[in-house]
């Protein structure tokens, strides 16, 4: 049958899993899971649980573990296609046709598991041979008890070209070249891949042996590889297998967390630590599906990595692949070791403890993140800081879900600000010193008002010339109002986001929103109010003081969500939407230069900078339409 990998899948996601054991052993809800007496053993408190969401059960106390067609063959007896025809039926599927090419494949499939089930007795019992004294020496380095050299599946690869050959003389050389055991170079015979190295078997989910790890034991072979993995092979994928995960998913149910190491040599030296729960990547930043996988066992796997720079360049690839995949609930917590250290060395120096010590305080993605960029290159001059910026909003915009987007838009621009804008210093406020508005000088200057309330200036009533200028706004010139409203509403946000406000000016504000300045200063001298603000009380302060506020009409026909909406998505829109206010008068100023250049010069160069700055402003444009859901197209 043409049973592909999807279609099982589909077929798991179909069944209730707690539903399907429900009719055999009774089973009881335990939050979100289900909780039985196990079947496979007797107990007489239940230590069976069932995972509808996962789509697995699992026994604490016997080890027990399947998902719904294992249940079938395992706990019914039945083979299995007819365990798969039987759940099809209650799932409405229908079974693929037969298909002679795939049970070609599934027959060879069968063929190479013998083949790498010889390969690996033959290593195990070259390990305890004569051949194998370099090796047993190298372990017992490494401290690693007999049951760990057991439990794992050490041997041993003899230094020879054929020593695996001949011991699997059963087997034709084909099936040993295919399986990657052995190698083929035009012009050469065949010969052994793996020679003169500690072997270790890579299992699938059922701890088949599907692929070899292999470290080198002769110091003198300084142009070959530390360690030598298999190749993919139609057993093996190793973006999609993850190192011990058969071994190690059960005691993360137990434990609470999964551990990923950079090495397998990691995993091994942890499990004789006492820690189980450990796996790891196979030679290769992780992949989105090791990720995806690892999801499967711990929403919130647990990243350790060398406290060296190559680990550091590890712990980053992995965040990369993250972030678009990233969904409420499931993220990467990430754990440094000691500078030049491995998990072996923490163990060795310090003990199993100081190890525990360190995977109990992990860090965040987000702050792992802000802590790469912002320590990649210096910061002291304007323009790498801004690049700082560019490299965090470049790394936002590939996350997928739009809610863990804005919500780390809003993460990264607080940290950015706070590292970037030195606090804004307002001159003091001189009685009697007038604008011409009558307004007092120094714009957000305070004087002591009433007790517990920050003095604001006062202004006149805005006027019917002022509120026909307002009406004939561009898009761009109702983002201000927008937003000074959005601040009224969201009052909490004032203070978050003073700095950045504070930088504007005359110089980059259009006459139309020029005339909102006096609602700008009023809210940034309310930053350093010592009461909580409420949007209420500070229409009650504003009105007080005569200071207007804008209404629809100020808009220019946009309607912003974060007027009407709550939460962390309205305040996350509100600060994309100051981002804007901010960026986009900077990119046209950066644009006008540019195209006098490229007038001036005509050269490539001034072209391309133009051109790039001008798709950056549409760019730029399109968001705030999209955000403002404008009425007239822009």
């Amino acid at each position: 049958m043409a049973l592909t990998p999807q279609w099982l899948d589909e077929l798991r996601t179909r069944i209730s899993l707690s539903g399907l054991i429900g009719r055999s052993v009774r089973v009881q809800k335990a939050g979100r899971e289900f909780k039985a007496c196990c079947p496979f053993h007797n107990e007489k408190s239940p230590s069976f649980t069932i995972n509808d969401e996962k789509g697995f059960y699992h026994c604490f106390g016997c080890g027990a573990h399947g998902d719904a067609i294992r249940w079938m063959t395992e706990h019914q007896g039945l083979p299995f296609m007819d365990a798969v025809k039987e759940l099809a039926a209650m799932a409405s599927m229908e079974v693929p046709a037969p298909d002679p090419r795939a049970a070609k494949r599934a027959e060879q499939q069968k063929s190479l598991h013998d083949v790498m089930a010889a390969a690996q007795a033959f290593f195990v019992s070259s390990l305890q041979g004569t051949s194998g004294e370099a090796a047993r020496a190298y372990l017992a380095t490494r401290g690693f008890p007999a049951a760990i050299v057991r439990e794992f599946g050490f041997g041993y690869a003899p230094d020879s070209r054929t020593a695996l050959k001949e011991a699997l003389s059963d087997f034709p050389e084909a099936m040993l070249i295919e399986a990657g055991l052995r190698i083929v170079v035009e012009g050469r015979d065949p010969y052994d891949r793996f020679r003169g190295r500690l072997m270790l078997p890579i299992c699938d989910p059922r701890g088949r042996p599907i692929a070899f790890g292999g470290r080198i034991l002769t110091a003198a072979k300084t142009d070959a590889p530390k360690y030598l993995n298999s190749p993919d092979t139609p057993l093996f994928d190793k973006g999609r297998t993850v190192y011990n995960l058969h071994r190690a998913a059960p005691a993360a149910r137990s434990a609470g967390r999964i551990v990923v190491v950079e090495g397998y040599m990691d995993v091994v030296a942890l499990a004789a630590a006492g820690i189980a729960e450990a796996v790891a990547p196979l030679g290769t930043a992780l992949t989105e599906e090791q990720i995806e996988r690892l999801w499967r066992v711990d929403e919130m796997p647990l990243l350790c990595f060398d406290g060296d720079s190559a680990g550091q360049r590890a712990a980053m690839r992995a965040i990369t692949r993250a972030l678009p995949l990233l969904r409420p609930g499931h993220s990467l917590r990430i754990v440094t070791l000691p500078q030049g250290q491995d998990p072996d060395d923490v163990i060795k120096r310090e003990g199993p403890g100081a190890m525990q010590e360190l995977l109990a305080s992990p860090r965040s993605l987000v702050d792992v993140l802000w802590q790469a960029e912002r320590d990649a290159a210096p910061l002291d001059t304007p323009e790498a800081k801004a690049g700082l910026k560019q490299r965090l909003m470049d790394h936002v915009d590939t996350i997928g879900h739009p809610d863990i987007k804005a919500l780390y838009r809003r993460e990264l621009n607080d940290r950015f600000g706070e590292l970037a804008y030195a606090r804004r210093e307002r001159p003091p406020f001189q009685p009697g010193a007038r604008s011409g508005n009558g307004a007092p000088s120094g714009g957000g200057s305070r004087q002591p008002g009433r007790r517990g309330q920050p003095w604001l200036p006062p202004a006149a009533p805005m006027t019917e010339d002022t509120r026909n200028r307002l009406q004939r706004r561009e898009p761009r010139d109702g983002l201000l109002a927008g937003i000074l409203a959005g601040l009224v509403q969201h009052p909490t946000e004032i203070a978050r986001h003073a700095e950045a406000l504070g930088r504007l000016s005359s110089d980059v504000l259009s006459p139309a929103e020029s005339v909102l300045a006096e609602l700008l200063d009023a809210l940034l001298a309310l930053a350093d109010s010592p009461a909580p603000l409420e949007p209420d009380a500070v229409r009650t302060i504003l009105a007080a003081r005569q200071v207007p506020l804008p209404t629809a009409e100020d808009f220019a026909g946009m309607r912003f969500g974060f007027l009407t909406g709550t939460g962390a998505n309205a305040t996350g829109e509100l600060a994309e939407a100051i981002d804007l206010l901010i960026d986009l008068p900077a990119v046209e100023a950066a644009l006008a230069q540019a195209t006098q250049r490229h007038e001036t010069e005509f050269s490539d160069e001034s072209f391309a900078e133009q051109q790039r700055l001008l798709q950056r402003r549409l760019a730029l444009l399109a968001r705030l339409g999209q955000m403002g859901r404008v009425r007239a197209a822009l």
